[in-house]
């Protein structure tokens, strides 16, 4: 490369020009593999991004006329100035200089992905049947700038990745630079391989190194590519690739076999490893195999939202006999604002309170109508009795279907009423199965589309994945996790979601997950639109877009048991845990849309609304989000803010008095009064604002 060093430097002696252009264009040739995976990546991606506020300074493009269904002007352009509904142009990087005065409505915001991006969110509404759970998040954004903003709230935070990313077909299905990859593109994929290497690389700060699992799900287009891109980008990991049969009747390919089945990549960190699990007869082929037995577990609740207080409607008596120790019944619920010593239990009975190994009044796991049905059906055991009281335990849902499957033997009640297994009969084979899965249950025509046309009546999406299929590969590595974060950031119709859901359900897991869409709309959908004078931030387009027509009404369908029309959603869930939908489940989720912020703004604290979501995410997206501050300082659930370090003492007294308490953010221009309040509060976790989040932004964008 020596000669080749000297030849520039005299280009550019003759031509700084042209000699800056040619080091611009040899320097990714440089940087190619002597060996392996080599694609082009020196071409900036870039996004348009409608309905965002035009500023100076940003780079912007020139919508198509209303009505044309051309493309339009391709040029990037810098604005100059605004002035009232109109923007003073020119043309991004040109020696002419030229100006051109254009409607600011005719105009869409661009960001390429080298530049630096300040994000913040705006709330879009929320779902709350989960009471003190945390909340299940959609984001409406660019999924690479959503990554660089997940980095400030979730780097090594992440428990598991499940993204079904474009397969590439050649079919107008995902788009780079904001044009549709055609089949005859012959950059298609190094395009791809470009794409999806920008993304892998932030989700890697995202993964908890010292245990997690990405799973990537992919066909035979581009399964080659994507095995090398992951052995290059995560050289540090264990990979292995699992065959799904998603397509019983298979797919027709020309001069080809039908093909019926799709590729998931498991990328395991750390000590992640599959865990092995009952798994039904349709599960062969396994190799290893662990003893497990019927498990039972406290009914009285541990680790977060374990109060009384946390949830008032689970403290409740269980009454025992007052000789045998037998359980007779299960009181009411006890009123916050009464005590225990106000409660008369029947006579003949003693009342067992869930209460805590401290001595404090606690929580059960269940509310007392679902207690009364365990203990019907023999899910709820009593310890030995010591005349006063007793440990209680039962079955969660999982082990419960278990039971009810036959996955134990032959099953009987004890004496005193609850289920026993017996002998041989008492253990199950637990197993990790082969990699290839061939399950009825991972169907994605059966359990992917019909299944979403039960959610959302009359509205289509292109090939969702079997609900089933995405929660049996997560079940794998976060089953022992139950408070796992999980994180999609090609969440398409929110299956991932959906599935972490009821694997929730299954264990009263309290896992959350991170859903990621843009609003694109279909390419069909689109000529459609712009024949009617539409264009791109309209709302009549937006509506149209796939996180405002499906993620979020399908995340929102799931929760309520109702569909967008308020109709009870129709079926009912099969396999591990079978219930009807319009069920819904006990959870919370809330909808955010990524902005685009000003640093200086940010900076002198004026952008308060759109960071303060992103607060409430990075401590864990649970309980009151603080979007106001009025006195200086304010303390949530899981997090306190202060502004006003004058009031110091105050706010440390506040975060003392809050239980379960991770963060405390501090906002400050000057280091010296940041460390001595941090060196204040023990315990937790401190963060200067603005100085950490801007810092952060800073470090991104060299994709």
């Amino acid at each position: 490369m020596s000669r080749l060093t000297d030849l520039l430097r005299a280009a550019k002696q003759l031509d700084p020009q042209l000699g800056k252009d040619l080091e611009d264009e040899i320097q990714p040739l440089q940087k190619r593999l002597p060996f392996g995976l080599n694609f082009e990546r020196h071409s900036p991606e870039a996004v348009e991004l409608a309905g965002h506020k035009i500023r100076k300074g940003s780079k912007v493009r020139i919508l198509s006329p209303r009505g044309s269904t051309a493309r339009g002007d391709q040029r990037l352009y810098r604005v100059n100035k605004v002035i009232g509904d109109a923007a003073e142009i020119s043309v991004l990087d040109s020696s002419d200089g030229e100006a051109c005065t254009v409607q600011v409505d005719d105009l869409i915001l661009v960001a390429e992905f080298r530049d630096w991006i300040y994000p913040g969110l705006r709330p879009d509404g929320t779902v709350e049947r989960g009471g003190d759970k945390p909340f299940h998040t959609v984001i409406n954004g660019e999924n690479f700038h959503v990554l660089e903003q997940l980095t400030f709230t979730h780097e090594r935070a992440v428990d598991a990745i499940y993204i079904d990313p474009p397969y590439n077909t050649g079919a107008r299905d995902w788009k780079y630079n904001n044009d549709y990859v055609e089949g005859d593109d012959l950059y298609r994929h190094s395009k791809w391989l470009a794409f999806m290497e920008r993304r892998l690389k932030l989700a890697k700060r995202l993964l908890k190194p010292e245990d997690s699992v990405l799973i990537v799900t992919i066909d035979e287009k581009e399964y080659l590519r994507l095995g090398l891109l992951l052995e290059q980008v995560f050289d540090d990991a264990r990979i292995q690739m699992v065959s799904i049969a998603i397509s019983p009747p298979g797919a027709k390919r020309d001069a080809a076999f039908r093909r019926s089945d799709e590729y998931a990549f498991f990328v395991s960190f750390g000590e992640a490893a599959p865990v092995p699990l009952a798994l039904a007869p349709e599960w062969d082929g396994a190799k290893r195999t662990t003893t497990m037995n019927l498990r039972w577990v406290s009914m009285i609740r541990s680790g977060t939202g374990a109060l009384r207080r946390d949830r008032p409607g689970m403290f409740y008596p269980v009454l025992l006999d007052a000789v045998s120790g037998a359980l007779t019944g299960v009181g009411e619920v006890l009123p916050l604002s009464s005590q225990r010593s106000d409660y008369r239990s029947p006579e003949g009975t003693v009342a067992v309170w869930p209460i805590r190994e401290d001595g404090s009044e606690g929580r059960w796991q269940v509310g007392p109508d679902t207690a009364r049905s365990l203990h019907a059906a023999g899910f709820m055991r009593i310890g030995k009795f010591n005349g006063t009281s007793a440990a209680i335990s039962y079955l969660k849902a999982g082990e419960q279907t278990k039971v009810r499957a036959g996955v134990f033997g032959e099953v009987s009640r004890s004496v005193s009423g609850h289920v026993e297994v017996e002998g041989a009969a008492a253990t199950a084979t637990s197993r990790v199965p082969t990699t290839q899965w061939a399950l009825a249950s991972h169907s994605a025509a059966d359990f992917g589309s019909r299944l979403l046309r039960n959610l959302l009546p009359e509205r289509k999406f292109p090939f969702p994945k079997s609900l089933y299929a995405v929660e049996d590969a997560l079940r794998f590595y976060v089953a022992n996790k139950p408070e796992a974060v999980v994180l999609d950031f090609f969440a398409g119709s929110g299956t991932t979601a959906h599935a972490v859901m009821r694997l929730n359900r299954q264990d009263n897991g309290r896992r959350q997950c991170i859903s990621v869409t843009n609003n694109e709309v279909s390419a069909e959908e689109q000529t459609r639109l712009r024949k009617h004078k539409l264009r791109p931030g309209d709302a009549q387009w937006e509506q149209h877009g796939i996180c405002d027509y499906i993620t979020k009404p399908r995340i929102r369908a799931a929760i309520t048991g109702l569909t967008p029309e308020g109709d009870p959603i129709k079926g009912d869930y099969k396999f591990v845990d079978e219930f009807p939908m319009g069920d819904g489940f006990e959870e919370n989720a809330a909808f955010f849309t990524l902005t685009y912020e000003s640093p200086w703004l940010v900076s002198t604290d004026r952008a308060f609304a759109a960071i303060a979501p992103m607060l409430w995410l990075r401590a864990g997206a649970r309980g009151r989000r603080i979007d106001v501050i009025k006195d200086g300082w304010a303390v949530a659930d899981s997090y306190g803010i202060i502004k006003d370090l004058d009031s110091a003492a105050e706010f440390i007294a506040a975060l003392q008095a809050q239980d379960d308490l991770r963060l405390a953010y501090i906002v400050t221009d000057d280091e010296g009064r940041y460390q001595q309040m941090a060196n204040e509060i023990p315990g937790v976790e401190t963060v200067r604002l603005y100085e950490d989040y801007l810092r952060n932004c800073e470090s991104n964008g060299d994709f």
